[in-house]
């Protein structure tokens, strides 16, 4: 295996273990907070988005971008035989995972923030927030497929 291959499969894990973060979030935690009373599940997801702004979270997620614009960048620069497949997954990432949650799903969090009827806001919003993290979930597991793909 190159260097070039250990990167990308490096670059793919990340993608993925974003996607299965994010999977968790569309498969229970949305399902569970939406089933409290509009306050509480409100105050609970402002909880959440302050806790996910910290280095945990944060460090997986840009992480993940360094790793799969690198990836892709060293790909192609070596000629490697799947640089097409590596750019693809690197710019599905930063597309649908880093792209979908800078305009779709942090503009809903910061609303929900902001909000003077937080229980309002989020019997509004968290429908679409769960929609954009659906899209947010699927592009990182397909970022992670090609990027693994490319490393074989």
């Amino acid at each position: 295996m190159t260097p070039t291959d250990v990167l990308t499969l490096a670059a793919g894990v990340a993608t993925a273990l974003v996607g299965g973060v994010l999977l968790a979030f569309s498969a229970f935690v949305m399902t569970g907070l939406r089933a409290l009373p509009p306050a509480v599940g409100a105050e609970a997801m402002r909880a959440v988005n302050r806790a996910a702004l910290r280095p945990p979270l944060m460090l997986v997620l840009l992480g993940s971008l360094l790793l799969a614009v690198a990836a892709a960048v060293v790909a192609v620069a070596d000629d490697a035989a799947d640089a097409g497949t590596a750019v693809a997954g690197a710019a599905l990432y930063v597309a649908g995972g880093i792209g979908v949650t800078a305009v779709g799903n942090v503009p809903l969090n910061e609303r929900l923030a902001r909000a003077t009827d937080p229980a309002g806001e989020w019997v509004r919003s968290a429908p679409r927030w769960v929609a954009w993290n659906h899209v947010r979930t699927l592009a990182c597991a397909a970022a992670g497929t090609l990027l693994l793909l490319a490393a074989r």
